[in-house]
């Protein structure tokens, strides 16, 4: 990490102000002055001023394999929320939601300063889904959904065409589709104007981060290298 960052992570400054400390030679790494730009990690010793900077907690990052019926809220009075179904001790929200009756990953932590730049539509961060719909498949459903089809936005009360995405067929009834897009109950939205519904919807991949083998209704916490990717695709800021 970064100083700066690291710096602004343990609530002393901005990393602005945290820049201004360093160019000011008020920073010190294991008793050497920082420069600009210079890089710190969890054991190393950084002084301020002479004092010991005391970083916050430990952030949480970690991905639900969530089961269909459990509701992506932090609204703990609603029965089947995200939050007390996975029941960790830290105050943790999800990143982004997957409806109701839909399953698999989804990722959770307590590091607000991170959401908004994964979540932001620009970045085209993808999203792997499997989807079964209620009959067969054909060449002209995979290309129509592909190229885009145009759907009723609820939120902004207009016709919406989706942006073009990877599309293919697994068998008759399922295929995978591959978004860097996420409307509300997009894939679902698509499927009914084509004449289709969904049977059953799972994620399996956002951006690099892969259910895997983790079981319906299983949690784990993000090894570093899967942190270390969403700082990435967060253009670089941490």
């Amino acid at each position: 990490m970064r100083i700066n960052n690291y710096i602004s992570a343990s609530g002393l400054c901005s990393r602005r102000e945290a820049d201004v400390l360093v160019q000011n030679k008020r920073v010190k790494i294991n008793g050497k002055i920082a420069d600009i730009g210079a890089r710190v990690s969890e054991t190393d010793r950084v002084l301020v001023d002479g004092k010991p900077l005391t970083t916050k907690k430990k952030q949480v990052y970690i991905i639900l394999n969530k089961p269909v019926g459990i509701t992506c809220t932090t609204e703990r009075h609603i029965k089947g929320n995200i939050i007390d179904f996975v029941g960790h001790q830290e105050r943790i929200f999800p990143i982004g939601r997957l409806d109701k009756d839909s399953e698999g990953l989804i990722i959770l932590t307590s590091d607000g300063g991170i959401v908004n730049e994964i979540l932001r539509e620009e970045n085209h961060h993808e999203k792997e889904y499997i989807v079964v719909v209620d009959k067969k498949i054909s060449n002209d459903f995979i290309m129509q959904m592909a190229s885009g089809v145009t759907i009723f936005n609820p939120v902004k009360h207009v016709k919406t065409r989706t942006k073009p995405c990877k599309v293919e067929a697994i068998d008759d009834v399922t295929f995978r589709i591959i978004l860097a897009q996420g409307l509300n109950r997009q894939i679902r939205r698509m499927c009914e104007v084509l004449g289709y519904n969904v049977m059953k919807l799972k994620r399996t991949r956002i951006m690099h981060i892969k259910l895997g083998k983790l079981k319906t209704g299983e949690w784990r916490a993000l090894s570093q290298a899967e942190i270390g990717g969403l700082m990435k695709s967060s253009k670089g800021s941490f």
